[in-house]
């Protein structure tokens, strides 16, 4: 009995001790367990397979995908990352540029700036072609002057009264057309996702003139065309208490844990420690540093149940990012076998 308990710790649990973590590498593959049959079978697959939605809004959404591997799971990570396509700034036209602000790290902060305009509904730009068009490439134009302000007041220092126009903003960029650009999207829908992100501060006399052009990228070319502002997973914790964990001793474990983790109630007139919401604890391993209570608790995590955490940086809705990187996976995994049976005809 315990050495059957024994595997099946070792198959679906990653086990965290004091010095070491243990169990942390896929063991369940055929012929490796006597009694398991651990051959690859697509109905059990789908059985177990699921995926539960947590919470979402507008940029963020978190979601459970169980049933998996962690290979899979982290090809998804790596695709919301790096191969989910945006628009965002590529080329810079300077035509002046009096600020204290090098225009070469100008570009590189209008690259960073995320693109309201849907990537799905442009082309990629051919390699080597210099003009754009209406299919690949949208246009901005930035020209903001910094002047005095005449009314102000003569003993004023605040450069919000003193000057015009002397902080440069992304509500300041404006969409130029290209083509029938103009009668696909209406006014308003392309944009900076945010409109007050400040790009450069300017004072009376300096001047800022440019013209941008936005392609279609992936975040695997640059960073400024990934989708996402973070993209990450984390196994579902598993908290058991081994033996049951009273009066002060209750308290004392509580607080060895995230909040809401442990929660104490009165049984009997006796504080009894319970593990409430495993899933909220991050993990610190605090309880280690405890001697008297460090045995009573064993901390694992479910192997194959991952908490994705998807945060969009607002140019799609996170949930349309993922269902674009599970159809781009789904794409990998097709050429894949594609590829398997051109070599099996050769």
């Amino acid at each position: 009995m315990a050495a059957a308990q024994a595997v099946e710790e070792m198959r679906t649990r990653v086990v965290l001790g004091e010095f070491g973590v243990r169990n942390v590498h896929t063991t369940d593959f055929p012929g490796n367990y006597s009694g398991y049959d651990d051959a690859w079978d697509q109905d059990r697959f789908e059985k177990n397979f699921r995926v539960d939605i947590v919470h979402m809004d507008e940029n963020t959404l978190e979601f459970d995908m169980v049933g998996i591997d962690a290979a899979i799971a982290n090809a998804f990570r790596r695709i919301l990352l790096a191969e989910v396509p945006t628009m965002a700034v590529e080329k810079v036209l300077v035509y002046n540029n009096t600020s204290i602000v090098q225009d070469e790290i100008l570009a590189h902060r209008l690259g960073l700036i995320p693109i309201l305009a849907d990537p799905r509904l442009f082309e990629y730009r051919n390699q080597g072609e210099e003009e754009g068009t209406e299919i690949d490439t949208l246009q901005f134009r930035l020209q903001v002057r910094c002047t005095r302000n005449p009314n102000a007041a003569k003993d004023s220092s605040d450069p919000n009264e003193l000057y015009v126009n002397h902080k440069v903003y992304t509500r300041h960029m404006t969409w130029v057309p290209l083509g029938n650009q103009a009668d696909v999207f209406p006014e308003g829908t392309i944009r900076p996702v945010h409109d007050d992100i400040l790009i450069a501060q300017l004072r009376p006399g300096q001047e800022i003139d440019l013209i941008m052009h936005c392609v279609k990228g992936i975040g695997k070319d640059h960073a400024k065309f990934s989708p996402v502002a973070t993209a990450s997973y984390r196994l579902l914790p598993d908290i058991t208490l081994l033996e049951p964990v009273e009066g002060e001793a209750a308290e004392e474990l509580s607080r060895c844990f995230s909040p809401g983790v442990i929660e104490v109630q009165e049984v009997q007139g006796k504080k009894l420690a319970r593990v409430a919401n495993a899933r909220l604890d991050t993990f610190s391993r605090e309880i280690f540093r405890n001697e008297k209570l460090k045995k009573a608790v064993r901390l694992a995590r479910v192997r194959d149940h991952y908490i994705f955490s998807v945060e969009s940086t607002g140019v799609l809705p996170p949930d349309v990012l993922v269902s674009e990187a599970i159809k781009i996976l789904m794409g990998k995994c097709r050429r894949f076998l594609d590829e398997l049976d051109a070599v099996q005809m050769d």
